[in-house]
C-alpha cells in the first residue's frame, strides 16, 4: 500500500515493508509463517489499470471474478509508486492462481471464501465490488480486514488478510520459475542481482554495484535436471522434472 510521510504513525511505507522482506526472500518462495506478523503499508493513489496487468492471462485455478478481486488486492498491498513497479507488474496474482493448483492447494477453500467475503464487505461498506473502489476505499477495506473490523469473514478477516499478504510477497519476490516476479520486477525492486555461481573480488567490495543477471536459478544447468515442485491442475499433485 502506499508511501507515508515520516511523521505519520498510522501506517508504514512500502520501503519499510521491503525492509521486512529482505534479500533472503528473493532466492525462493517465502514460507507463509515468516510474514504472519509483517505490518501493512499505507495508501497510494495508483491507476486501477495496474490491477489488470496479468488479468488477461489464462487462469489455472481461480475464476475470472476471483482473479479480478485478487489482482486488485495485490496491487494495493505492494503498489506501483515512484520507487518502481509493484505486485501487479510482478504478476503476484498469477503466482497465487498457479500455486493454488499445487503447492498452495490447501489454501484454495480459504481463497474461495475469503475473496467472496472481500467483495461482500466492499459492497456493504463502500457500495461497490472491491475492484471498482477507489484506491483510498480499497485501502480502507484492507485496513478493516487487517484490524478485524471487516465483517462476514470466517474465522476472522485478519487471517485472510495475512494469508494474501504473505502470498503476495512470495509472488513478488520468488524465483520467476514459480510464476511470479515477472521480468525480475521484485528482484530489481530490492536490488537483488540473482544467483551467482562465482563472485569476483570487485563484486565483494562493500561499495560494489553488482549487475543483475536476470536469470532464474533454474536457468543454470546445475539445477535444470531436477526442477522443484510446481503447480499443476491434476488434482493438486506436484510434478518434478517437467
Amino acid at each position: 500500500m502506499a508511501e507515508k510521510a515520516d511523521g505519520d504513525k498510522s501506517g508504514i511505507s512500502r520501503r519499510e515493508l521491503l525492509k521486512h522482506v529482505g534479500l533472503a526472500s528473493a532466492a525462493a518462495a517465502v514460507p507463509v509463517k515468516l510474514f504472519a506478523s509483517a505490518p501493512v503499508a499505507a495508501a497510494l493513489e495508483v491507476p486501477h489499470a495496474a490491477a489488470q496487468t496479468s488479468a488477461a492471462e489464462a487462469l489455472e485455478t481461480l475464476t475470472a471474478a476471483e482473479s479480478s478481486t485478487l489482482e486488485a488486492i495485490v496491487a494495493r498491498l505492494i503498489p506501483t509508486d515512484d520507487n518502481g513497479p509493484g505486485a501487479a507488474e510482478a504478476r503476484a496474482g498469477r503466482y497465487i492462481d498457479r500455486a493454488l493448483g499445487g503447492a498452495l492447494a490447501s489454501s484454495r477453500d480459504a481463497y474461495r471464501a475469503g475473496l467472496a467475503a472481500v467483495d461482500r464487505y466492499a459492497r456493504t461498506s463502500r457500495g461497490a465490488p472491491f475492484r471498482q473502489l477507489s484506491p483510498e476505499n480499497q485501502d480502507a477495506v484492507l485496513r478493516d480486514m487487517e484490524n478485524d473490523v471487516a465483517t462476514g469473514f470466517g474465522p476472522a478477516s485478519s487471517s485472510f488478510f495475512n494469508l494474501v499478504r504473505a502470498h503476495t510477497i512470495q509472488g513478488t519476490f520468488c524465483d520467476p520459475y514459480y510464476g511470479g516476479n515477472a521480468g525480475f520486477t521484485g528482484w530489481d525492486l530490492i536490488g537483488y542481482p540473482g544467483l551467482r555461481l562465482a563472485v569476483t573480488p570487485d563484486e565483494q567490495r562493500l561499495d560494489a554495484r553488482v549487475t543483475s543477471t536476470h536469470r532464474s536459478a533454474y536457468d543454470h544447468t546445475m539445477f535444470s535436471t531436477k526442477k522443484p515442485a510446481r503447480a499443476s491442475l491434476d488434482g493438486g499433485s506436484l510434478r518434478h522434472g517437467d
